[in-house]
């Protein structure tokens, strides 16, 4: 495990842990952990590896109920977090998941719900280099853009993932070398899924032809990561340089501008705009996009996903939607400073309040009310209707708002009078008792650790029951 000149495990693990604005000694933490060699050693980790240590930790395990033999596996790994004198949460699903996907979905909601009960600052899961590797090839092979061979990201909100610069054979060396037993899961040689065929077929392969294909993707994922970051920091002021014009439902582009950049260029920042409208293009549509505002005649308008409609008005480019049904007004709250307002949406009549306090002065979130950081959101603020196309991230990555009110049971007659708060970007906030961002670190037991000198946006959205 240590050689001259080398890090051991833990010291690498421990870098990755608390480098700048992650995990801090004496922070709660949850550790995800299933019974497999990953979650075991990284638990192993951080309860006795002098240089992980310092965390107030709790295992967490969840039984999907997809197998027979799974609640077994609960059991062992309940009985090691006691050897190990750590506490122990078990979550069941109520019926077995569909798929993988939705197992996945149900996992991480079942740990963001402890997480807020616990008051836990983290949440860490076990996935290592191979997971990296494998994702960006499972993501290759579905045609992904850049922004897919990202891959598993090192951290996404109150998401730590400390394994991911750890081979797996290093996992089992540190296994071995401790002496540490696991569960198999046999799902995971179960070739009908395309993920057990990349990991046990294609990528041996692989790397039987080309020795450094796993790092070589590994790095791959840096690098899209890297490029990503650059093009979200370039995004908004590019939107801006070619903006000369925005309401609620339209936004003006200068077509001049955008005929002198790249189509790479146009592209993101037409896809950007239509996104904050409720619009959702993929490849195909972005392509035809593009042809659109580079071809066609003044006066001339194309459809586009999600409701969204594009114009040509001269040297303008026109982008808005109609909403449908019943007319929409929708309430702007410009600025941080209190203040109330009603709105209307779906035939719904609506009243929102808005202040911002001190950490010290909040209190508990109920349904209809939100806390967010004051610092991290754009305003103006916009509080509208639900619309095609809408995503919102969540602890696993961003979900479709229509997906989100499907499974939370709202009729599809009845989410056209959902309020939907959204920040200058156009990027969902919160649907309140369906939603929030994730990114925003917005759970009430956040909210009440923090510094006493940060101020946080209070918002409410309750019926008006005025005449």
């Amino acid at each position: 495990m240590v050689s001259a000149g080398r890090r051991t495990l833990a010291e690498r693990v421990a870098a990755r842990l608390f480098a700048e604005r992650r995990a801090a000694p004496g922070e709660r933490a949850l550790v995800a952990v299933s019974g497999g060699l990953d979650s075991v050693v990284l638990l192993h980790l951080l309860r006795f590896a002098p240089e992980t240590a310092g965390l107030e930790l709790v295992a967490v395990h969840f039984d999907h109920r997809m197998r027979p033999g799974s609640d077994e596996d609960a059991r062992w790994m309940e009985r090691l977090a006691r050897a190990w004198r750590i506490p122990f949460e078990h979550g069941v699903a109520d019926r077995p998941p569909a798929s993988e996907a939705a197992a996945r979905e149900l996992r991480y909601a079942w740990f963001h719900h402890v997480q807020v009960r616990m008051a836990a600052r983290w949440i860490l899961t076990a996935h290592h280099a191979d997971d990296q590797a494998e994702t960006v090839l499972f993501r290759l092979a579905r045609g992904t853009g850049v922004a897919g061979l990202r891959g598993i990201p090192a951290r996404r909100g109150p998401l730590l993932r400390p394994l991911l610069g750890v081979w797996r054979e290093e996992l089992a060396d540190y296994a071995r070398a401790h002496g540490l037993d696991h569960r198999e899961d046999p799902t995971n040689a179960d070739l009908r899924f395309a993920r057990n065929v990349l990991r046990h077929e294609v990528l041996p392969a692989l790397a039987r032809a080309a020795p450094g294909a796993r790092r070589a993707l590994v790095r791959l994922a840096r690098v899209a990561a890297r490029e990503e970051r650059a093009w979200r920091a370039l995004l908004p002021g590019l939107v801006e340089e070619v903006t000369c014009g925005r309401g609620p439902n339209r936004i003006v582009l200068d077509r001049s501008v955008l005929l002198h950049w790249p189509e790479g260029v146009s592209a993101r920042v037409l896809r950007s705009c239509a996104r904050e409208l409720g619009g959702a293009l993929d490849e195909a549509g972005t392509r035809a996009l593009i042809q659109f505002t580079r071809k066609a005649a003044s006066g001339r308008s194309q459809s586009l996903s999600g409701g969204v409609r594009i114009a040509l008005e001269f040297e303008r480019i026109v982008l808005d939607r109609a909403e449908p049904g019943a007319a929409e007004r929708p309430l702007e709250i410009p600025t941080a400073s209190p203040g109330e307002g009603t709105l209307e949406i779906g035939g719904r009549r609506l009243r929102a309040r808005w202040s911002n306090a001190a950490a010290a002065g909040a209190q508990r979130a109920e349904r209809d009310e939100v806390w967010f950081p004051l610092a991290r959101l754009a305003f103006p603020l916009h509080i509208r209707g639900w619309r095609p196309g809408d995503r919102v991230r969540l602890l696993y990555g961003s979900k479709k708002l229509k997906k989100l009110l499907g499974e939370a049971r709202i009729p599809a007659g009845e989410r056209s009078r959902i309020p939907v708060l959204v920040d200058g970007r156009g990027r969902v906030l919160w649907v309140p008792g369906v939603a929030r961002d994730a990114g925003m670190d917005t759970g009430m037991d956040a909210v009440l650790g923090a510094g006493a000198e940060e101020e946080f946006l209070h918002v409410g959205i309750a019926d008006d029951d005025g005449p």
